[in-house]
This record gives C-alpha cells, sequence and structure tokens, in this order.
C-alpha cells in the first residue's frame, strides 16, 4: 500500500536575475549541464506553456528514468511539474519551482516536493533521495547562475559527422556494443558494463595513456534506438568538470549520417596542473577538443567501414571502436 503524503520545501537564493535563473530552469533539455544527478531529458512533447519530458537521473545508487508534465509560467516564473510515469519506491510525485526577485536584485528559489512512496518501508529512501537531490540541484543551479559567464566560456559544443552507405542499425550496435570495445580498442584495458534496465548502461573502463598509464573513466548511456545513443561522464578526467555526449544516426536516401556530439566545461583550477604553467584556458578547450574529436572520428570511421562491409558483404569485420576521451 502507498505510504502516506509527504512534503518538502527546499529554498536558495542567488546572487543573478530572477529572470535569467528562471530561463535555465525552463530549458529542461540542458539539466545534464545543470544538475550533477540528471543524465539526459528527452523532450516527448511541447506547447507554449506545457511539456512532456522524460529524465534519466541518478537516485542514491540507481539510475531512475520518469516521465513528467510541466506547466510555464514565465510572467509568475513559475513551473509546475507532476510525474506521470513513476520508478518504484516512487508511487507519486509533483512538486514547483517558483522564482521571486528580491530587493537586492537577487533570486530566491524556492523548491517543493509532494511525493509517497509505494510502501512504508520505501519512504525514508525516498525522503532522504528527495533532500539530497534538491539540495545539490539548488547549489548547482545557484554556482550556474552566478558564474554563467565565465562557465560559457570555459565550455565547448562540438560535433563531427560522417556519411555511411550502410544500415541505421549496424551503426547503432556497433556504438551500443560497448562490452566489445577491449576487441575493438587498443587503448582501452577493461571494461565492466552493467545494464540495469532495458537501454540504460553504466560503462566503467580503464584506459591507457601514450605514456602507458591508465585512467579509470564512468559513464551513464542511454539507447534511444534506432537513432540515438546519450551519455554523461561521470567519472572526468581532471582537466574537465563536465561531458556530455550523443550520438545520432540520421536515415538518407542512400544510407545514413552518423554524428558524434559533445560538450565539455574545462576546469580553470586544473589547466596549469595538467597542461603546464603557460597553459591558458583556451590551450584546455583545444587540447580537450582535439582528442575527443580525434577518438569520435576514428570511431565514426571504423563504424562507417563496419556497417559498408555488412551491407556488401553481409559479414562481419574485426574493427575497433569507443567514444572520445580526453
Amino acid at each position: 500500500m502507498p505510504s502516506a503524503p509527504r512534503t518538502t520545501e527546499h529554498e536558495i537564493k542567488i546572487a543573478a536575475a530572477a529572470g535569467d535563473v528562471y530561463r535555465l530552469l525552463a530549458q529542461a533539455e540542458d539539466w545534464p549541464q545543470l544538475f550533477p544527478p540528471n543524465i539526459h531529458v528527452d523532450q516527448v512533447e511541447r506547447g507554449e506553456h506545457e511539456e512532456r519530458i522524460r529524465i534519466w537521473a541518478t537516485a542514491g545508487d540507481t539510475v531512475k528514468s520518469w516521465t513528467s508534465h510541466r506547466t510555464l509560467d514565465p510572467e509568475r516564473r513559475r513551473i509546475t511539474f507532476r510525474q506521470e510515469v513513476s520508478s518504484p519506491p516512487v508511487a507519486a510525485m509533483a512538486g514547483t519551482w517558483q522564482i521571486e526577485e528580491l530587493p537586492s536584485g537577487e533570486a530566491l528559489v524556492r523548491l517543493g516536493h509532494g511525493f509517497r512512496a509505494t510502501d512504508e518501508a520505501g519512504l525514508a529512501w525516498l525522503e532522504d533521495v528527495v533532500d539530497r537531490n534538491s539540495r545539490a540541484e539548488l547549489a548547482s543551479l545557484r554556482d550556474l547562475a552566478e558564474s554563467k559567464a565565465a562557465t560559457d566560456a570555459l565550455t565547448c559544443s562540438f560535433e563531427d559527422t560522417v556519411r555511411i552507405r550502410g544500415e541505421v542499425r549496424d551503426v547503432y550496435d556497433f556504438i551500443y556494443e560497448a562490452d566489445r570495445w577491449t576487441e575493438r580498442l587498443p587503448h582501452v584495458a577493461r571494461v565492466r558494463l552493467d545494464q540495469p534496465a532495458p537501454d540504460l548502461q553504466t560503462l566503467e573502463m580503464d584506459t591507457r595513456s601514450k605514456d602507458g598509464t591508465t585512467h579509470t573513466t564512468k559513464s551513464y548511456r542511454v539507447g534511444l534506438a534506432p537513432d540515438r545513443i546519450v551519455y554523461k561522464q561521470v567519472t572526468l578526467p581532471a582537466l574537465i568538470t563536465l561531458h556530455t555526449g550523443r550520438w545520432t544516426f540520421t536515415p538518407t536516401g542512400d544510407g545514413l549520417t552518423a554524428s558524434s556530439q559533445h560538450t565539455f566545461t574545462v576546469d580553470p583550477d586544473a589547466v596549469r596542473d595538467v597542461l603546464g604553467r603557460d597553459a591558458t584556458a583556451q590551450t584546455a578547450i583545444d587540447h580537450v577538443r582535439t582528442a575527443l574529436s580525434t577518438n569520435s572520428r576514428a570511431t565514426l570511421a571504423l563504424a562507417k567501414a563496419y556497417a559498408e562491409a555488412r551491407a556488401a558483404e553481409g559479414g562481419t569485420a574485426e574493427v575497433r571502436a569507443g567514444e572520445g576521451r580526453p
């Protein structure tokens, strides 16, 4: 039997214009860059003031997915949300973002939740997750809003694309089958791939650097067959504080276009330690972009060779591939 309903409210004061804070919250597709728990947000439907979104996010040590309905009121700077499809132990979840402009010019943000668990046993866990995620989300919102100009200058997004005369499914499978990367990638020493739910992967891997050392990365990946695989790296190299990505596969008349998109943010405090005392933030951006793009383009080229060989001969070639790593 579902638990009794619970309500919570968290608030934070932000040294930024209330309208700017509202816009950050309204753009749900950007939440993986804004909120650490968010892995991916998929726009399901969108109207002028209402939308349905599907969210994948960490909840404690697990990843949960749910579909929410949101109502956006830019004049009142108010966003209400209600989960349409929840994941146990959540039985129901709704809430409100309210942004107020203070006389000081700061913004006061209130985040309220009303929820029920599927049973009393899950209520304590849910209360803890709501509390921790609310605090983390508000802190991240404050940090980004107060330093947005500086963060934007340290953030880079780019995309590499290739045309392939083959089948979308072959290219999708080639990228999705990360458990084969030790066979296909000479710089991958170890892969641990878990699939806790359909189309959700937790990918941990040890990667060899040119000097022979190894480093460990961990990503959450969401498969949105047949046209997208999205991911967020949660164990990051020292030089960056954010890395999200997306593989897209778009059919054309004679095959498809395959693209690899990256968004990353450089850590300014790590630039000189990693790249030397003469390095600048732009040096770091160029360094990371080159590393990611080199691996992405190599992956796309090998995916192209694999799919085109299958299309021409119906065979499977041993190829090497993987997501870019700085």
